[in-house]
């Protein structure tokens, strides 16, 4: 498995683990979600794993698209030239609906910060241990954006409708306490045991009948991945007319300079 250059991956008797490693804020990009997804499709033909851990390095669990890299910056200005072409986050989203096709149960260990579409890959796990110290946040609005990787239709049905419009409106962070009391997070813990505690939890589900597992995940999760492909193609459209407006750019710029955006609507 070393043809991964930004995760760990190992196996842990009926366990796989899965360990994001960019410290400190384990920003994604295509190749980070495209790594994951291959991962746990390695583990869906693993008959010895049943159920998997995604934890990671650093301070944050992740901390979303990195707005200020030059390098994205450039990538989607340029492909904003041309209305035919994928943007990057495009190619991020396909992978990230792979991620929702998986077979067996993830438990994510979120340790801290969870961010944007850090959040939405946090949420794209069965389950998730968190610790008081841990942030949850969709940040898309201070940033003059839209919600992405999916969470228009993961939030609501994990949380509720209300909380979901809460969350996205304010782009409040939430902490982990918080979390768990919404639903958001299943076990909150001090933030040293948030990985023993997540791959006890998957160890106690991978004591349970592979067959049954899978049978019964897929009852549970129909048609996630099928909404969460129909959410990232419309989240994408309005990110894409959103993107080349003055308040997005405002909205990084304040971001990175942590202030309060200055937004003019247009």
């Amino acid at each position: 498995m070393s043809k991964y250059t930004d995760i760990g991956v190992e196996k842990h008797g009926h366990v796989g683990l899965i360990e994001i490693r960019k410290p400190p804020l384990n920003f994604f990009d295509v190749s980070l979600i495209n790594q994951i997804a291959d991962a746990l499709e390695e583990f869906d033909k693993d008959v010895e794993i049943r159920a998997s851990v995604l934890a990671a390095q650093g301070k944050a669990f992740c901390a979303g698209a990195d707005f200020s890299d030059p390098k994205r910056q450039e990538q989607e200005e340029s492909a904003q030239k041309d209305p035919a072409a994928n943007l990057p986050i495009n190619h991020l989203y396909v992978q990230a609906v792979r991620i929702f096709r998986n077979k067996k149960p993830i438990v994510a260990a979120v340790h801290g910060a969870a961010i944007g579409g850090g959040l939405g890959l946090a949420v794209s796990a069965d389950f998730r241990v968190t610790c008081p110290e841990a942030r949850f946040a969709a940040n898309f609005t201070k940033l003059g954006f839209h919600p992405g990787f999916g969470l228009t239709a993961t939030l609501p049905e994990l949380v509720g409708k209300n909380n979901a419009e809460l969350i996205f409106y304010t782009s409040r962070r939430v902490t982990g306490e918080e979390a768990t009391r919404m639903g958001l997070a299943n076990v909150c813990v001090p933030q040293d045991q948030v990985r023993a505690e997540a791959m006890k939890l998957a160890q106690e589900i991978a004591e349970c009948s592979p067959l049954g597992l899978i049978s019964t995940r897929a009852t549970m999760r129909a048609g996630l991945a099928d909404r969460v492909l129909a959410a990232t193609n419309h989240e994408l459209v309005e990110q894409t007319k959103l993107r080349a407006t003055e308040d997005f750019k405002e909205g990084v710029k304040a971001t990175a300079e942590r202030r309060v955006a200055n937004f003019k609507g247009r």
